[in-house]
């Protein structure tokens, strides 16, 4: 095994062009950790927010971006079970994924499906993992119900569709073009609404029989988010995952009493830190869902580790539909 390996090394907070690529050193494997030879790593959100310092999780200078990963095992550490070297796993990290190899911890890794690809791999995990915290364990949606996901093409998105609609409810996709409502549809969705649309709420509401819907899932933000809220039926829940229009928005106190609906933050990597039965559950919930192919991931552009900084930016100029991967 080589002794070092490149990554593209987060070296300013300037944005993605401040990656670059270095050649370093092997770290040695911690107990309970194992190395992983990267075959690909997904492009998320927060990987292009930290390149600014605009994430909760602000890592020291230099640093390596990549929250997930897909490849073969290099190695385990003291205290693994159940993971040898070859082994083909998907893993979800904290930094360190845009490389040609990965750290993580073996509490961290699920094994790779044979129906999922590297790529799909890659771009499963974090998506995933939010998707299922978010319906499952804050929303709790039941068959029937009904479901407006926000930037539903994107890749955090475009799995809440998905898992929405292994839940038995009914799912409504917004997004910015008539190609990404194409793909929303393609993926599952029920109905799927351009963001612009000057009688959203009103169209959105029609598509509910008049009811409202019962769940909003919103990794966007800014204004689209209070257009949102008109859409909620009498004690709603709208679920905050992210603000990707780069705006957090302010939602109005009296509109939330008068419809009686909940607002819910939800960060479930950290919630299952947090809470380690939570932990467990998520992770054999997740190892079903991806066994039988739930949320399997669009992957709409590839990039070289070289390229990796331009997969941040075209996540970024949301040229992306579904997911974004580099492959080392």
């Amino acid at each position: 095994m080589s002794q070092t390996y490149r990554a593209a090394v987060c070296a300013a907070l300037e944005g993605p062009g401040s990656l670059e690529i270095r050649t370093l050193p092997c770290p040695p494997l911690a107990a309970g950790d194992v190395r992983i030879a990267v075959k690909a790593a997904g492009a998320n959100f927060p990987d292009l927010l930290m390149t600014r310092g605009g994430y909760q999780l602000r890592p020291d200078l230099p640093f390596v971006p990549g929250m997930e990963v897909a490849g073969d095992i290099l190695e385990v550490g003291a205290d693994v079970t159940g993971f040898k070297a070859g082994d083909r796993v998907m893993a979800q990290l904290r930094l360190g994924g845009f490389a040609e190899q990965a750290i993580a911890p073996a509490g961290q890794m699920f094994p790779l499906p044979d129906a999922l690809s590297y790529e799909e791999g890659a771009g499963w995990y974090v998506a995933a993992t939010t998707a299922w915290h978010a319906l499952n364990d804050k929303a709790d949606i039941q068959p029937g119900e009904t479901l407006l996901v926000l930037g539903a093409s994107g890749g955090v998105g475009m799995a809440a569709v998905q898992l929405g609609k292994h839940k038995g409810a009914t799912v409504i996709g917004l997004a910015s073009t008539k190609a990404k409502l194409d793909a929303i549809l393609a993926a599952g969705a029920d109905f799927a609404f351009l963001n612009d649309r000057p009688d959203l709420p009103e169209a959105v509401k029609a598509a509910t029989g008049g009811k409202g819907v019962d769940v909003v899932y919103d990794p966007v933000g800014g204004p689209l988010a209070i257009t949102a809220t008109r859409t909620l039926g009498w004690g709603g829940r709208y679920l905050i995952v992210g603000f990707a229009s780069g705006e957090i928005p302010k939602f109005p106190a009296n509109h939330v009493l008068i419809k009686g609906y909940t607002v819910m933050g939800l960060r479930a990597g950290e919630a299952t830190r947090r809470d380690p039965e939570l932990g467990k559950r998520t992770r054999a919930a997740l190892i079903e869902l991806a066994t039988k192919g739930v949320m399997r991931p669009s992957i709409s552009h590839r990039f070289p580790l070289d390229q990796a900084g331009d997969a941040l930016k075209a996540l970024e100029s949301r040229d992306v539909i579904g997911r974004a991967v580099v492959t080392p």
